[in-house]
């Protein structure tokens, strides 16, 4: 049986606990459970457990963290581990954001290993994987995504609750996005490298980069995109039930 497509909501520095309660009551008020289909919410540290609490009773939505430190405690000024967004009841976390790689300089090796503690710790893990306009442009783009992925995936069980988000950098922000056909094909190259490791290739693979109501039909509509991972198009509780409104055909 295949897994529910996912569409989630990275708030990224938005939404404080107060504006996430309005937020959520207007949007509880537009969505409905639908079969096949799963919504999460990624708000700032601040608003993560107001964001839990208030989707307790509803088991398609879920709450998850934006980051965490691979340490489960110690003096990491500002840092949140694991066990921490745990018990404010994140589910799942988004690790290797391209504004953690680009902005904050996160290597490769780092992403590993928060990709472990993740799954230790028992939550979903999003590895996200993409590009830069500059690797595109000189035909880098699977060999990029490649290296990312094998740097994360090395010593990943085939079970770990693990999901890959495609977002091309380029593309995040921008208005601009890579074309459904572009992304499905990116999507393939993923595929395979799950292959290598020995993971599903069933394994739900999101894109992200400028979704919005225009285009995430067409985005679904193609083969192997399971979902989305949406950022600035999230933060209207209306434009957000409507998106996650979309039907995958």
């Amino acid at each position: 049986m295949s897994q529910p497509v996912l569409f989630a909501a990275n708030w990224k520095m938005h939404v404080a606990p107060g504006e996430a309660r309005s937020y959520l009551d207007r949007f509880l008020a537009l969505d409905a459970p639908r079969v096949g289909r799963s919504v999460a919410f990624f708000p700032p540290a601040v608003s993560l457990e107001t964001v839990a609490s208030r989707l307790h009773d509803h088991d398609h939505l879920s709450a998850g963290a934006q980051d965490v430190h691979w340490e489960a405690k110690g003096a990491f000024t500002g840092a949140l581990s694991v066990p921490l967004v745990r018990e404010s009841g994140a589910a799942a976390a988004l690790i290797g954001h391209s504004e953690r790689r680009h902005v904050f300089g996160e290597t490769d090796a780092e992403t590993a290993l928060k990709v472990a503690a993740v799954l230790a710790g028992g939550l979903q893990a999003i590895l996200c994987v993409g590009e830069t306009l500059t690797q595109r442009e000189g035909g880098e783009t699977d060999a990029v995504v490649a290296r990312q992925l094998r740097a994360a995936l090395a010593g990943v069980a085939p079970d770990a609750d693990l999901v890959i988000a495609y977002e091309p950098v380029w593309a995040i922000g921008t208005g601009k996005n890579a074309t459904p056909e572009d992304a499905a094909a990116a999507h393939a190259g993923i595929r395979v490298v799950l292959g290598e490791f020995g993971l599903p290739t069933s394994t739900r693979v999101l894109y992200g980069g400028s979704v919005n109501q225009g285009n995430v039909a067409a985005l679904l509509a193609q083969p192997g995109i399971d979902g989305v991972l949406v950022g600035g198009a999230s933060l209207d509780p209306d434009g957000w039930a409507a998106i996650c409104a979309t039907i995958r055909p």
